[in-house]
């Protein structure tokens, strides 16, 4: 199963220091499960995967914006995993707010990722702006979803696991 784990920039300096994400409790990631599939309404699973990579973006933009300090770019690690290693939650695996969310037993080898995604630099600003926005977004301020919307108009960018050391 492939799994997309939020992070921050920093987050992915410690985790490629200490090789592994996650240590050793279990970590929060997405993936294509029923509630996410329910939730989007497709059975394409190139579809679906995508809606799991930017559910994870989103966990990683609520990182951003619990962490002032932290570069303003989303960072989500793509790994595979064995299918009994995730699970949703039995508190939140019918949360709607959470569709796709799994917990995955640590620690992940950061060397078995897959790729990372990441932010380009010029979706800095408005990283930034929806960070910030985020709370009044979940308050049901539609100016301020439109912010947070505006960071998912970028695309995160693919990098291969060997490009980490350059990332961070």
């Amino acid at each position: 199963m492939r799994v997309y784990v939020p992070l921050t920039l920093s987050g992915l300096a410690e985790a490629h220091r200490a090789g592994e994400l996650g240590g050793a409790g279990s970590l929060v990631a997405y993936a294509v499960t029923p509630a996410l599939r329910e939730w989007y309404r497709s059975d394409d699973v190139e579809e679906l995967e995508y809606a799991a990579l930017n559910r994870a973006a989103l966990a990683s933009l609520r990182l951003l914006a619990a962490d002032g300090d932290a570069a303003r770019r989303r960072v989500v690690v793509a790994a595979d995993v064995p299918d009994g290693a995730a699970a949703a939650g039995p508190d939140r695996g019918s949360d709607p707010a959470a569709p796709g969310e799994v917990r995955v037993a640590g620690p992940l080898r950061l060397a078995k990722a897959a790729a990372v995604h990441v932010d380009a630099d010029d979706a800095e600003a408005d990283v930034r702006a929806a960070a910030g926005a985020l709370a009044a977004a979940d308050g049901g301020d539609d100016d301020a979803q439109a912010v947070v919307d505006g960071a998912e108009d970028h695309e995160l960018l693919w990098y291969a696991t060997q490009e980490i050391p350059n990332l961070v």
